[in-house]
């Protein structure tokens, strides 16, 4: 595995995120939520682990608050000092607080970085991904420890922009992949 691949992918697609207009974002946003709701893991998800978005990231304010609107326990990830994540619940807007490295967390208390298992559905965030449901996050591991705590039944879903479903990506041992993939353009792609 040729570190710098990883590298390369990951700055070219930051790069092309950079390049979308608002407008291409806002319709992402939507698009992404829609198919998201309407998938029948999450229209009958008690409990769905999810991330606020930040940066360039696609928008899922929007799919949050509606999860949450629905009556779903919707659990948020904080980021612990050794890159683990720890989850706790999300109650509406108002309860996220800035965290480290620009993040958003939820003030409520957290339940311990198990607590992702027991999410019938978990989106994680990534930068592309491929055909066989490899990941390509920021770098860190978070999201492979996390993904690692997750039985194989539970729908574990990427959301990307158009353009970020890919061919092939690079991949290490330690990375986990997710079994499906959003796209506002192509919806829920799911992985054999």
């Amino acid at each position: 595995m040729d570190i710098d691949a990883k590298r390369a992918a990951r700055a070219s697609a930051l790069a092309a995120r950079s390049a979308l207009d608002p407008s291409t974002r806002t319709s992402a946003a939507r698009a992404l939520r829609d198919a998201l709701l309407a998938a029948p893991e999450m229209e009958m998800a008690g409990t769905v682990a999810a991330y606020a978005s930040v940066g360039d990231e696609p928008d899922t304010r929007g799919l949050l608050f509606a999860l949450w609107k629905r009556g779903a326990y919707v659990l948020l990830p904080l980021l612990l000092p050794d890159g683990d994540l720890d989850w706790a619940s999300y109650e509406g807007p108002d309860s996220l607080r800035p965290g480290p490295r620009g993040t958003l967390e939820p003030s409520e208390p957290p339940r311990g970085p198990g607590a992702v298992a027991s999410a019938d559905v978990v989106l994680a965030p990534a930068l592309a991904v491929d055909r066989t449901g490899t990941r390509l996050g920021r770098g860190g591991g978070s999201y492979d420890r996390a993904l690692a705590r997750v039985g194989p039944a539970i729908l574990t879903v990427a959301l990307l922009y158009d353009g970020e479903l890919v061919e092939a990506l690079p991949a290490e041992p330690h990375d986990r992949p997710v079994r499906a993939a959003v796209t506002p353009s192509a919806g829920l792609v799911r992985f054999s």
